[in-house]
């Protein structure tokens, strides 16, 4: 490497709303910053490829990093958004039970999300439901008033604006190849340059462990879990009005197939869940659109098959293999290179929790850089 390479303080690697947010907060400290991402614009992976919900923080286990960071994530969120014009609103969500055998997992679902700090959880009559939601169907219902919704585009939008108004630099088009160990930290080598950076964030979504690995540092696993989507046909979109969400799923890696209208209008119907093997196969062997009708039905008994479309798809980057129910958030250093700071594992809450989690790498980033 060059003796003529720049030397910045931190790298960070990927583009979406978890880079962006920590590139803004770290640069906003006055430490030189760049983020590198492969595609020609941000966000083009995960943080664009999802529901767009904004979520409370009902699901997640009591101490977590993401019930923690989900419930001030979301605050922060509201606020970000509304501070910079992003469309959103915090129009609430029902859970619902779709026979009396589900009935008491509402309860247990509103005591976790108490416990984790979510104002405003409870138990409502079918009355209230109707009255928000006439056209669904259900023996009982959780309201959650402080979920909502949020244009996911214009986010990245907004945060790569923050993040560049304070002098981070955005490498579009910039994959990272490897990197190697120096007294100063790492240099780094790019698809069409070289950098030298004190620290690297890794928060390259779905190849997160492919930077890991590439830079020398801890060995794990990101495992890709396509969610695909249908959307009811513009002619039937007054049938829902907000986000209708059924009970989680045993599985425990999918919320099923819920409802939620977008706020362009649009309501998506999903996703599911299913493990594959390629991280970029967002279209290949897509399940039938027939799949989609009997969970909607459960939610929806209107719907019928004529009145769906195909919508689009997203890949999730999950810790958790197949026979694992959750795993948190690595938001750590990492154990093999200390000027690595990992920030891998951010399927959901990670849009919710963004500007927490940047915030959380900024006191990192200063720690490691010995406080400045």
């Amino acid at each position: 490497m060059s003796d003529r390479t720049p030397l910045i303080d931190v790298l960070v690697v990927g583009a979406g709303v978890t880079g962006l947010a920590a590139a803004g907060q770290i640069a906003a400290a006055g430490l030189s910053v760049a983020v590198a991402d492969p595609h020609p614009r941000p966000g083009m992976e995960t943080s664009t490829h999802n529901s767009g919900v904004i979520h409370a923080g009902i699901y997640y286990p009591a101490g977590s990093l993401k019930a923690r960071l989900c419930v001030e994530g979301a605050e922060r969120l509201y606020a970000f958004c509304a501070a910079n014009d992003v469309p959103h609103d915090r129009c609430g969500k029902f859970i619902v039970a779709t026979d009396d055998s589900e009935v008491p997992g509402l309860e247990t679902l509103r005591l976790c999300g108490t416990n984790n700090g979510v104002a405003g959880l409870e138990i409502v009559d079918l009355q209230f439901l109707r009255k928000r939601e006439p056209h669904v169907v259900a023996r009982a219902a959780l309201w959650s008033p402080n979920t909502g919704r949020v244009e996911t585009e214009a986010l990245v939008r907004a945060l790569a604006r923050r993040a560049e108004s304070h002098g981070a630099i955005v490498l579009r088009s910039a994959r990272v190849i490897d990197g190697e160990p120096a007294p100063h930290g790492f240099n780094l080598r790019l698809e069409r340059e070289t950098i030298a950076a004190r620290l690297v964030v890794n928060a390259a979504g779905l190849y997160a462990d492919d930077v890991s690995r590439a830079l020398g540092g801890e060995d794990f696993t990101i495992y890709p879990v396509r969610g695909e989507y249908a959307e009811l046909r513009p002619s039937r979109r007054h049938w829902v009005n907000g986000l209708v969400y059924p009970l989680p799923m045993a599985s425990g890696y999918g919320l099923g197939v819920h409802l939620t209208k977008t706020t362009g209008g649009a309501v998506l119907l999903g996703p599911n869940a299913r493990y594959q093997s390629v991280k970029g196969d967002y279209e290949g062997d897509r399940v039938p659109l027939e799949e989609f009708v009997e969970p909607t039905r459960l939610l929806l008994p209107e719907v019928t098959f004529e009145d769906l479309t195909y919508g689009g798809s997203g890949i999730r980057p999950k810790l958790s293999a197949p026979h694992e129910q959750f795993a948190d958030f690595m938001l750590r250093p990492d154990a093999k290179q200390p000027a690595l700071i990992q920030a891998a594992g951010m399927d959901s809450p990670g849009l919710t929790s963004c500007l927490a989690v940047g915030i959380e790498i900024a006191k990192l980033v200063r720690e490691q850089l010995g406080g400045v």
